[in-house]
């Protein structure tokens, strides 16, 4: 019988600009999250985190720069530098292998002290076709987001309900970067980033420090009594040439289904009890829905408009504010599964949704207009 993996704590840093050295917020999420546990840096067999040292991190090579910070000097550890939760995938196996007992998993980015994200996602594409004409994260979402509009018949106006859903949340969430009580005019009004993307339907440069553990099943009952546990996991990569994928369809669906099929989910609208989704745009969150299975193709704005999304709804997304209230670009994956833990945990505070939460979601995406997705279902 495989083992069975848990998170056993989590620790989240603020989401705004800091001015702290960027080895002390590593610290601190380690020092909160092996408290909490009441175990010590000694206590911790693997480390695994997700970071990036050229583009993001700027400093040295990442993990040999904070990794005495993050409780990992001298230990068994790797990095992952990508969509952070495959960071999380990569220390499940390593205690699924029988070799460790725990696992510490840190997601790490000080968005204060990076270039503007448009800048280093325009590194992504290849130099000689690409890149000379200006290519990035946010143009790509432009032509991504009017594909969408137009072969789904979604609104701008649904889309802008995103904005004020999320940052409403987020007034709940001492975490959050940004946070407000908007209407959709205001939305709408806001200045055009790249047609017919608006200001605030785009997340902001976060900062994001964020550290969970893990154990397996005989350890995990001895440090907490609310363990979450690993059910499945799925990720699933696009082609690379912005011209060769649909751009509306993608490969979320396929990452979700191994996410489902591991879970043993076959109704996630009905076994999804609350998730947290990476949405960079505001869009992409209706997209996503239909790409996790929660509604039809096309029928993303209309499943916004039912409520069901809303933080009292059957299937609450994003009570946390989402990447639109907190987007530290490195850690972000990882952010939502710590959303999604507090949740069944009934340890989110004043966030915390109105239904009970027993298996819940956390999505992650990496690429232009989602090339890369990966999905987490965890539950109590």
């Amino acid at each position: 019988m495989m083992r069975r993996v848990a998170i056993v704590e989590v620790a989240l840093s603020p989401a705004g600009e800091s001015a702290d050295n960027y080895l002390d917020q590593v610290y601190r999420v380690c020092r909160e999250v092996l408290d909490k546990a009441g175990i010590t840096r000694e206590d911790v067999g693997t480390v695994v985190s997700a970071s990036s040292d050229v583009f993001h991190g700027g400093v040295s090579c990442a993990n040999a720069y904070y990794w005495d910070s993050g409780a990992a000097f001298l230990k068994n550890g790797t990095r992952q530098d990508g969509e952070s939760l495959l960071a999380f995938s990569y220390a499940v196996m390593r205690i699924l292998t029988g070799h460790y007992d725990t696992a510490l998993v840190l997601g790490l980015c000080k968005g204060s002290e990076n270039p503007d994200n448009d800048m280093i996602t325009h590194f992504f594409t290849d130099p000689f076709y690409q890149r000379p004409l200006g290519l990035n994260e946010t143009v790509a979402a432009g032509l991504q987001m009017r594909a969408y509009l137009e072969h789904s018949g979604t609104t701008e106006e649904q889309c802008a309900r995103v904005v004020v859903k999320n940052l409403g949340n987020a007034l709940r969430n001492p975490n959050a970067h940004r946070k407000g009580r908007l209407d959709v005019d205001t939305v709408l009004r806001s200045p055009k980033v790249m047609d017919p993307l608006k200001e605030l339907e785009c997340a902001p440069k976060s900062e994001g420090f964020v550290a969970l553990l893990l154990a397996s099943e005989d350890k995990a009952k001895k440090l907490t009594k609310r363990p979450v546990w690993f059910r499945g996991f799925g990720s699933s990569m696009d082609f690379f040439y912005l011209g060769d994928r649909d751009m509306g369809s993608g490969v979320l669906a396929q990452a979700a289904k191994r996410a489902y099929d591991m879970a043993g989910i076959r109704d996630p609208v009905k076994e999804i009890h609350v998730a947290e989704v990476t949405e960079p745009y505001a869009f992409q969150e209706l997209l996503w829905y239909e790409g996790l299975g929660f509604c039809g193709p096309g029928e993303g704005g209309k499943f916004l408009d039912t409520g069901a999304t809303a933080p009292e709804g059957s299937l609450p997304v994003n009570p946390s504010g989402g990447v639109l209230a907190a987007n530290p670009y490195v850690s972000r994956g990882l952010c939502r599964l710590a959303e999604v833990t507090l949740q069944i945990r009934g340890q989110a505070g004043e966030r915390q949704v109105d239904r009970e939460v027993e298996t819940g979601l956390a999505h992650g995406t990496h690429g232009f207009a989602g090339q890369f997705h990966a999905v987490a279902v965890v539950g109590a």
